[in-house]
């Protein structure tokens, strides 16, 4: 187990153990009952749960609401203003995942996988402590004290024994801070990506799922689209209630289903290559469709030896075992493992019909897994799947409505994956000494 700080510090600061700078240290509980206690709406207040806790953002989608009796019950894992919650348990997707709670959700408990970390701020900025614990080489450190076997834990005596080097406060606010901007534009390029989706997928059901402009021609009423366009949808339905001339296809005409494969682990060199390779965990979190880059990279002799496909930028992955239905674009070529599958169009069918289409079907499909030890979907399941197959000239013009939004999307991806590089490579130098505040903030202000 690591005892020193995973990261460079100045020679004149102190080292000090986390314990040592913080009120509380703690996690909560589920109520009795689990999930079929929790309330409908919320009352009064939430309970946060890992699925909640992302590195330096928190997810509001899916947040839990418990009664007022079940709060008091967990009364010593309720939340406050600065606290930092750190998820203490999970796989290798959640697991050490670390936030500061925002101020909307509060009143709140956590879990008993989430930790509540409570900084003095007389002694340490809660801000500094949070960039300190989601630095990529900090979260190595926090994986060292894996408690939990194959499923990953750590303990509250764990979290209170973690390093940190501790400058002046006035310092730490100020690293706190510049850091904090940058998440600042990460958090925008998040929404801007979030809501350009959501218009496409308005879209997408406007066009393929209520079929709004066969029904404004067939009530005599502006379909709302140019004319060239409009004149491809038909002006009425038949008895099946579909647009007249669509039928129903099973997805495998619509699309290529692809496998993967993983290279053998025991042969090194077949990773560290310069191909990008996708597994579950690498999943882009809500209101990121893309995955720029991955966790790993193999070389093109392990790619080949493990039966992967190299697939283009553009092509929708999704996982097919274990996690079933997750969705991803690749914002590059890339490969990926055995637990999912690639989904490129069929004929006139394009990347983000492809996409749209997938995630609009990835709830049936996801009631169709099965398997004894893990759920699976497999070529059966896409093909046991239907959707209406309309005229392929309003797919041309589909694709290229599309083009622009997720051009854009992946624009904003990217530029977030270049300021979190920049975070992170930011951190140690400021700790280190090797570069100074004013020097980082000219950094920022031309990032």
């Amino acid at each position: 187990m690591a005892s020193e700080t995973p990261i460079p510090y100045a020679a004149d600061w102190p080292v000090i153990q986390l314990g040592e700078i913080t009120h509380k240290i703690g996690s909560g509980a589920t109520p009795t009952g689990g999930s079929e206690a929790y309330i409908e709406r919320r009352d009064k207040f939430a309970l946060i749960r890992s699925q909640n806790v992302f590195d330096r953002r928190f997810d509001g989608s899916g947040l839990a609401f418990i009664t007022d009796a079940q709060a008091q019950k967990l009364q010593n894992a309720c939340v406050m203003p600065g606290d930092l919650l750190l998820n203490i348990t999970g796989d290798g997707a959640t697991f050490s995942r670390a936030c500061a709670a925002p101020l909307d959700i509060l009143p709140a408990c956590v879990n008993q996988h989430v930790a509540i970390i409570r900084v003095d701020p007389r002694k340490a900025d809660f801000k500094y402590v949070l960039s300190f614990l989601t630095h990529p080489l900090v979260k190595r450190y926090i994986e060292s004290f894996n408690a939990g076997g194959s499923r990953r834990a750590i303990t509250k005596a764990h979290i209170e024994s973690f390093r940190l080097p501790l400058p002046p406060i006035e310092e730490q606010a100020h690293i706190g801070d510049i850091l904090a901007s940058l998440d600042d534009k990460i958090e925008l390029n998040r929404r801007m990506a979030e809501t350009l989706e959501e218009m496409a997928r308005a879209i997408f059901k406007s066009w393929f799922v209520n079929f709004d402009p066969v029904r404004a021609k067939a009530e005599g009423r502006p379909t709302g689209l140019p004319d060239n366009l409009a004149a491809l949808f038909p002006d009425s339905r038949g008895e099946d209630g579909l647009p007249e001339g669509w039928d129903e296809k099973p997805l495998t005409e619509f699309l290529l289903i692809i496998g993967g494969g993983t290279p053998k682990t025991s042969v090194p060199e077949y990773w560290n290559g310069t191909i990008q390779w996708f597994s579950v965990t690498d999943t882009p979190p809500a209101g990121n469709v893309f995955v720029v880059e991955t966790a790993k990279t193999i070389t093109e002799q392990g790619m080949h030896e493990s039966s992967a496909r190299l697939v283009p930028k553009g092509t929708t992955i999704i996982s097919a075992r274990g996690t079933v239905g997750n969705l991803a674009v690749a914002g590059q070529d890339m490969t990926f493992n055995q637990s999912c599958y690639a989904l490129r169009g069929n004929g006139a069918v394009g990347d983000y019909f492809t996409y749209l289409s997938a995630q609009h079907m990835v709830g049936q499909l996801q009631s169709m897994a099965h398997g004894s030890v893990f759920s699976t979907i497999t070529r059966q399941t896409f093909e046991a799947t239907n959707l209406p197959k309309p005229d392929d000239r309003v797919l041309r013009k589909f694709e290229l409505a599309m083009t622009p939004l997720f051009d854009r999307i992946l624009a904003s991806v990217k530029e977030s994956h270049t300021l979190a590089v920049l975070r992170d490579t930011l951190l140690p130098k400021l700790i280190s000494g090797k570069l100074r505040i004013a020097d980082a903030e000219r950094r920022i202000a031309v990032a």
